[in-house]
């Protein structure tokens, strides 16, 4: 681990410094992951506690770069500058070394991710609340709930509320879901997945902060009360343990709650564990998307459909009512009945076509960075008539949707919410569509000229 100087920009803590581990060998475009410490601790000490973990070792074998601030303090979660984008304080300045490590490595703005315990595992939760666009994933030890703050506790402070951390400060889901969406106001994008540990007898941050963040990130990633499985089987450094796992509608964790039973702070013996941390960020995979974006994005279909294949460059892969196909690079990809647009992988295209009641509707495909959407946009009316126009032009190497609006994979992910009236019916239909209007085109010219 060495010391970065150069990093940050006026109006910054000036008390914050910046450390990073590069291993000797990091793949091309590589992913970030902030490490930050406990109250009171610096980059070496959480450091020491990350090599403990195996997380240092996973960064040598995956070739990741570890981004670790150091502060010697407890970091600020309080105040209104700290919860503010780019406000001036503690959250600003991490975001600062992320940016600064984007440019100086060449690392991957698309894969970042943090981690952090008890001070760093509150930042954390902080981080995927204020800067959604810019973090991925966070694995947070015993932290807790974005945005929480005492009833006589004001933004003027710092440090962490002490109500929140005695336990004393509970909300409803959607309270503290209003709270976090309140950070970023208007931001619908791609929401970053969470990762939680506490142990239950935790006497620095009580048990109930866990439980908060639960209902806190369920309400903010749009899942369900009850966890999609729960295994009480494990164990946690010396204690048992239970997990609690929500996954999103096209199959991955999007919430992992660990309870370390008997636990204490941190929990002490269970502190930023490779073997389950490294996994949820998705820091073992390699490639230039995030693993949920491109698994929950790239053809990824409802329920009851079953894969189609996927293509390899310059292929086809061709999905009916039901099943799914992904296209390789340059091959095409077509959704499934009940599932979202197919995209392809970078440099690929994707086309997405959809059957809506009582006549058809062609999803605008969207493709993966740097790739382009073809295909056909448009909306039904209910006597089937079609509507269809083409798709608009790619902007910064994303695909675009209908009417020429630009649409970013992580907008997907909020657009699921909305009633899907999506069935793909055939993987080559714009190719079509364009064919029957060059051919329609050729017509006229030769029609005119007669």
């Amino acid at each position: 681990m060495q010391a970065v100087s150069g990093w940050g920009t006026s109006g910054l803590p000036s008390d914050v410094s910046m450390y990073v581990y590069v291993p000797d060998k990091v793949v091309q475009n590589p992913p970030i992951l902030t490490l930050i410490h406990y109250c009171g601790g610096t980059a070496s000490a959480v450091f020491g506690q990350a090599q403990g973990g195996g997380m240092v070792k996973a960064a040598d074998q995956y070739g990741f770069i570890m981004v670790v601030p150091s502060s010697g303090r407890c970091w600020d979660i309080v105040s209104d500058k700290t919860r503010k984008r780019d406000g001036g304080g503690d959250s600003h300045a991490i975001r600062q070394m992320v940016k600064y490590a984007v440019e100086k490595y060449k690392a991957n703005p698309d894969r970042v991710y943090s981690t952090g315990d008890s001070s760093g595992g509150m930042m954390t939760e902080l981080l995927l609340a204020v800067y959604p666009d810019v973090f991925k994933a966070g694995s947070a030890f015993a932290g807790m709930p974005a945005a929480c703050r005492g009833a006589n506790e004001t933004g003027s402070g710092g440090g962490y509320s002490n109500a929140c951390a005695g336990g004393s400060v509970t909300h409803t889901a959607q309270e503290w879901g209003d709270l976090v969406r309140s950070l970023n106001p208007g931001y619908t994008g791609y929401r970053p997945r969470v990762q939680l540990f506490h142990g239950d007898m935790d006497t620095t941050i009580n048990y109930k902060n866990f439980t908060e963040a639960i209902k806190e990130w369920t309400s903010v990633l749009s899942l369900e009360t009850s966890p999609t499985s729960t295994d009480s089987g494990l164990t946690l450094g010396t204690h048992q343990a239970k997990r609690q796992t929500w996954q999103s509608p096209c199959g991955f964790t999007e919430l992992d709650a660990f309870t370390s039973i008997g636990g204490d702070h941190g929990p002490s013996d269970t502190l930023f564990v490779a073997k389950y941390v490294i996994p949820f960020l998705g820091l073992d995979r390699a490639g230039t998307v995030d693993p949920q974006v491109e698994q929950c994005t790239a053809g990824a279909g409802g329920s009851g459909g079953s894969s189609a294949g996927a293509a390899g460059t310059g292929g086809t892969a061709s999905g009916s009512a039901g099943t799914t196909g992904a296209g390789g690079s340059g091959g095409f990809a077509a959704n499934a009945a009940g599932g979202r647009a197919g995209a392809a992988t970078a440099g690929g295209h994707a086309a997405g076509a959809a059957s809506a009641t009582g006549g058809n509707e062609n999803g605008g495909a969207r493709a993966a960075t740097g790739g382009q959407g073809s295909g056909i946009a448009g909306s039904s009316t209910s006597a089937g008539a079609n509507n269809s126009g083409l798709v608009g032009a790619p902007s910064n190497g994303q695909g675009a949707e209908a009417n020429s609006s630009s649409c970013s994979l992580t907008e997907l992910k909020a657009q699921s919410r909305y009633p899907a009236a999506f069935a793909a019916f055939a993987a080559g239909i714009a190719l079509s569509l364009n064919r029957r209007h060059s051919k329609k085109r050729r017509q006229l010219t030769q029609s005119s000229k007669s």
